[in-house]
């Protein structure tokens, strides 16, 4: 059993607490949110008045915060988390962010002598209440392993992906592509139910087939064929459209940085800037159908 710091207990972050809880480790939360705090005591966790309060006596670190900007207020900012913990702390940061970030947050938890790992996770707030999430680390080896029975108190695929920034530059890659993957899946719905052919005949036969994938085996944007999936609950997430958008954003800012040509990536960038244009930021990234279709 461990004594963890929490900070950031939102959609991913609350059940992710839940799991560590379960799993018998002591955690001490913090978020600006009161019925998050309200929610994680109501467990039997204990709530923190600031991010330094939340790390000052435990054993490791997690963060999963909504973006850069958030992740280098809490570690680097007046008051960083950097500088409160014991020596021989672990930091995760589990939050998607730029590569750059990373390693920068890494670097300097380097200097202040502590471990650290970027370990962005997948698998959505089904798979983080599940404990099923996916979680791709980069940093060193030590701080790794350091690291690793955390993380598998709350997921269920854990990969070193190598040094600082490779957890991050894992998870853009991976949501750029499925980003592109549900746009593709969406289009083919709508094209079948344009020439007549019933949504569970086509998901019965692609998801056997060749284009089997998970945007459309586990989480088809059609409603009926996959009864858990988002489009059968009005397109409620799930992963917000607008969480997708910020992924796709930092992805196309690594590909200019990085010369790397992703066509199909930045056009999936300006169909999720559509959606947000639309209202639908909120809504779940696969109801991305109903832009296409013309419904939104």
């Amino acid at each position: 059993m461990a004594s963890i710091g929490f900070i950031g207990l939102g959609n991913m972050g609350l059940p992710m607490a839940r799991n560590l809880m379960k799993a018998g480790h002591q955690v001490t939360g913090f978020d600006l949110s009161e019925a998050a705090l309200a929610a994680l005591e109501s467990e039997g966790g204990a709530r923190a008045a600031s991010p330094v309060e939340a790390v000052s006596e435990v054993d490791g670190v997690v963060t999963a915060l909504p973006a850069a900007q958030h992740v280098r207020g809490v570690y680097l900012g007046e008051g960083g988390i950097l500088a409160a913990p014991r020596p021989g702390t672990i930091f995760i940061d589990c939050s998607t962010i730029d590569v750059e970030t990373a390693r920068a947050v890494i670097a300097e938890a380097g200097t202040r002598g502590q471990m650290m790992i970027d370990s962005p996770m997948s698998g959505g707030v089904g798979g983080a209440s599940a404990g099923t999430l996916t979680f791709m680390a980069g940093g060193s080896a030590q701080a790794f392993a350091a690291a690793e029975p955390v993380l598998q108190a709350m997921g269920k695929n854990i990969f070193h992906a190598g040094d600082a920034g490779a957890g991050s530059a894992a998870k853009i890659c991976n949501n750029m592509m499925l980003a592109i993957q549900m746009i593709a899946v969406s289009e083919g719905f709508n094209l079948a139910e344009r020439l007549g052919l019933e949504a569970e005949k086509l998901y019965e036969i692609s998801s056997t087939a060749t284009a089997r994938c998970w945007a459309l085996n586990d989480y088809c944007p059609a409603p009926g064929p996959v009864p858990a999936s988002p489009a059968n609950r009005d397109y409620q997430p799930g992963f917000a459209a607008a969480l997708m958008l910020k992924d796709l954003r930092i992805a196309m800012q690594a590909a200019q940085a990085a010369g790397a040509h992703t066509p199909m990536g930045a056009q999936a960038t300006q169909i999720y800037s559509l959606m947000d244009l639309a209202g639908q930021s909120e809504r779940d990234f696969s109801g991305v159908i109903k832009l296409l279709r013309g419904d939104i």
